[in-house]
């Protein structure tokens, strides 16, 4: 009996220190799992076919680049540029094939040819210019990402059709974003386990010197393994500009960060010497399992950005625990054992659906609310003009009685596409977007419309698309009539700056339009300089502290939104207001504050809150199937100090 009783408390160890074992071994698996689990059982709307084909969507861009990562990575090196490589590739793309004719397979090596070079430049820095890998990246990231801009002059190209069908469907519900990014992860994994150049990673990430003493070439296999990251980068930017239509020069922003992320929460060390595509997988599936659900359970933006770097952090700390503990991360150019790797794979997905099978209980026999409810994604809540918006629509939301849930794109078309897609499959009742860019929304604008979603488009329009309606204020009318003001003030002579919003989004394109045909009537007034300052009030302050350098005895100055025109004043110092005149676009509380002041002579006032309000109106209609107009304008109004104390945004 004593024996029996020593056998089974061993045999309990045993599968308790083997359940810990694969635990550990599996830490980005686990977590996979638990974010699966966890999500079906708070939302209803996560676990449906639609909605695990988006989040397949969702990670392709993510993973593809992450792939290329993975290899600099086990290498023991850094590339902070895919993300810009990725956008001017697909720039190149774009503008050989749509601008000058160039027949679209010869585009595409074009494409995937700029990949390499940058990747070749990047290893060559690193190689043979001993530059630390964190620099030379670092560079080529500013340097892509200016070139693209350069070569599309700030504006999206279109995308060549033969190409854009890269982001469509194979029998109308395969994505085939998904199928590249399995192909992609595939030859990853080949690379790795199966090529001399993948064993040249591990062995360099290891121990460098030691690798180079046993007659490893080693600055010649850093060409080769950050070319590899660029030919990745490549095809990452032509499916992402496939699925929005046209190479957006601002495209993958920051998207460098999620593809680092992705192998580390794979389980590849930073350090270098281990890392596998399958873990690489995994880390962009939960970052986009993460998004997805969390928009569905209507989180707010910010607080995403907090769950997820906290997500990142715990990877970390789990791989630190995993060495620790004296678990065996399998490094892919060494071997293991293909059999257990397998039964572990096959093993986890028996748990996961029966989990969530049993989760799915809690979703079925419930009472459906009828509470419409609807979708609001902005452009970004970086800046105060859609923070007013997100308030109308708050407020008017709540009077109605609807459930709406905003979303924050970031200035990112492609995250934005994400966030309608999510919608799309979510089965709200209405949708309003105010689009990041007007070419990259429409794809998921068609969907929505495929789907019987009714969508109304704020402050923004969206071309290529049919939207029951646009509530907007005009920017071209609204730039004519900053830059008469501005004219006026001056008395038809001066010399005055443009400060231009982000290049490449819409709404920086139409009021620079405007303010063009608006100066047309003044030609005494010289622009003596026009800069970009990203509707950002530091850049505003940094460009315009820069241009006063330049031309000191500047007059006026026309910003292409308030936070710009902010900045500006902060730079022109006691000159504000008294021999130089601002005149700003928006009419935040900020910049109606500065009116008030005597600082800003005037803002070209959209009333964003009322954007808010009737858009949420419209979208309600749309929904009951009332009808509504195509086009709602609500007036622009410049604001001086005249009237701004009778103004209300």
């Amino acid at each position: 009996m004593a024996t029996d009783t020593l056998k089974s408390r061993a045999g309990a160890d045993s599968a308790t220190n083997g359940l810990r074992r694969l635990l550990l071994d599996n830490g980005a698996l686990t977590a996979l799992i638990v974010l699966v689990i966890a999500l079906s059982a708070l939302s209803g709307d996560f676990l449906t076919t639609d909605n695990l084909l988006n989040v397949g969507v969702q990670a392709a861009v993510t993973a593809v680049l992450a792939f290329g990562v993975t290899f600099v990575i086990v290498s023991a090196g850094i590339d902070l540029s895919v993300g810009s490589v990725a956008a001017l590739s697909a720039t190149v793309l774009a503008w050989s094939a749509t601008s000058h004719g160039v027949p679209v397979l010869l585009a595409v090596i074009l494409a995937v040819a700029t990949g390499i070079a940058a990747g070749l430049v990047n290893g060559f820095l690193i190689a043979y210019g001993k530059l630390p890998p964190f620099i030379a990246t670092l560079a080529m990231l500013s340097v892509a990402r200016g070139l693209s801009l350069v070569i599309s002059e700030g504006s999206p190209i279109p995308f060549p059709d033969s190409v854009s069908h890269l982001g469509d469907t194979l029998g109308g519900w395969l994505p085939v974003p998904v199928l590249v990014m399995v192909v992609m992860g595939l030859i990853a994994a080949f690379v790795l386990r199966r090529t001399y150049i993948g064993r040249s990673m591990y062995a360099i990430g290891g121990n460098e010197e030691a690798a180079r003493l046993s007659g490893l070439r080693v600055k010649k296999q850093k060409l080769a393994i950050y070319a590899l990251s660029g030919v990745f980068a490549a095809v990452a930017g032509i499916v992402l500009a496939s699925r929005l239509s046209s190479a957006q020069p601002q495209a993958a922003d920051g998207y460098e960060l999620d593809a680092i992320a992705a192998v580390v929460i794979g389980g590849a060390s930073l350090a270098g010497g281990t890392g596998k595509a399958s873990g690489t997988l995994i880390g962009a599936l939960i970052l986009a399992v993460l998004r997805n659900g969390l928009n569905l359970l209507n989180v707010s933006a910010f607080w995403q950005q907090v769950v997820i770097g906290v997500v990142i952090a715990l990877a970390v700390l789990l791989d630190t625990l995993r060495r620790k503990a004296g678990a065996t991360p399998v490094a892919a150019g060494t071997g293991g054992n293909k059999g257990k790797q397998a039964g572990t794979y096959a093993l986890a997905a028996v748990v996961t659906v029966a989990l969530v099978g049993a989760t799915s209980f809690l979703h079925n026999g419930g009472s459906s609310s009828t509470t419409p409810k609807m979708g609001l994604s902005l452009s970004t809540l970086n800046n105060p003009f859609f923070v007013q918006i997100r308030s109308g629509a708050q407020a008017e939301a709540k009077r109605l009685g609807v459930d709406l849930t905003v979303t924050d794109a970031q200035n990112d078309a492609s995250q934005q596409a994400n966030q309608l897609q999510n919608f799309t499959s979510s089965n709200l009742g209405a949708i309003i977007v105010n689009p990041v860019d007007s070419d990259a929304a429409s794809n998921s604008v068609k969907a929505a419309d495929k789907a019987k979603i009714p969508v109304i488009a704020v402050d923004r329009g969206v071309n290529k698309a049919t939207v029951d309606a646009l509530v907007a204020s005009d920017n071209v009318k609204g730039g004519e009539l900053a830059a008469r003001t501005i004219g006026e003030k001056l008395g038809g002579k001066g010399k005055i700056v443009i400060l231009q919003g982000q290049a490449g989004t819409s709404a920086a394109r139409e009021r620079a339009a405007g303010f063009a045909a608006g100066l047309k009537a003044y030609p005494g007034i010289q622009v003596v300089a026009q800069q970009p300052a990203d509707f950002d009030r530091t850049k505003g302050l940094d460009v315009m502290s820069n241009l006063l350098q330049a031309h000191p005895d500047v007059q006026g100055v026309i910003a292409a939104n308030d936070e710009m025109a902010l900045g500006a004043i902060k730079a022109l110092g006691s000159k504000a207001g008294k021999s130089v005149q601002v005149v700003g676009f928006d009419g935040t509380p900020d910049g109606l504050t500065a009116v008030e002041k005597g600082t800003l002579y005037a803002s070209v006032a959209q009333q964003p809150s009322q954007l808010g309000k009737i858009a949420v109106d419209n979208a309600l209609k749309a929904l009951q199937g009332k009808k509504v107009e195509e086009t709602v304008k609500v007036p622009v109004k410049v604001v001086t100090k005249e009237n701004v104390a009778g103004f209300s945004g």
